[in-house]
């Protein structure tokens, strides 16, 4: 009897896996064009795969991270109605990209260390690309 049921369990749970694999919690950002006139850029949801930050770099018609002009933390998992508070004046046509960063590799959990380049809080990568979404500041 146990071997039964062992073997139900095992086969129930190879079931189970690749149903929760493929449910909605793939890594992303969804945001759209948005005022930042009150100094905040908002995501409409982010889906972490871990503990972390929405950070807000510049960018342009290239599509490369610049600078960052804002961040705000994360839980894994699904967040919504992420706002980020911007450190930085951003104008009426700027392009702003949101992108998913780890809490990974720094040396204090819960401060956000990431500078442009480094390793510390660093951007999530999913197939070697990173999560992230571009809004234009209106």
């Amino acid at each position: 009897m146990k071997t039964r049921t062992t073997i139900a369990l095992l086969l129930t749970a190879g079931l189970a896996a690749p149903a929760f694999a493929q449910s909605d919690m793939t890594p992303s950002v969804t945001a759209s064009d948005q005022s930042v006139s009150n100094g905040v850029i908002s995501a409409d949801t982010v889906t972490a795969p871990e503990n972390g930050w929405l950070v807000v770099h510049r960018t342009d018609s290239e599509m490369k991270p610049g600078p960052v002009v804002g961040h705000a933390p994360l839980r894994a998992g699904m967040n919504e109605d992420v706002a980020a508070i911007l450190t930085e004046d951003v104008a009426s046509g700027d392009m702003l990209m949101l992108m998913v960063h780890s809490e990974a590799g720094g040396s204090e959990t819960g401060v956000f260390e990431y500078t442009l380049g480094a390793s510390e809080d660093g951007p999530i990568r999913v197939d070697d690309n990173l999560v992230m979404t571009t809004v234009t500041a209106e």
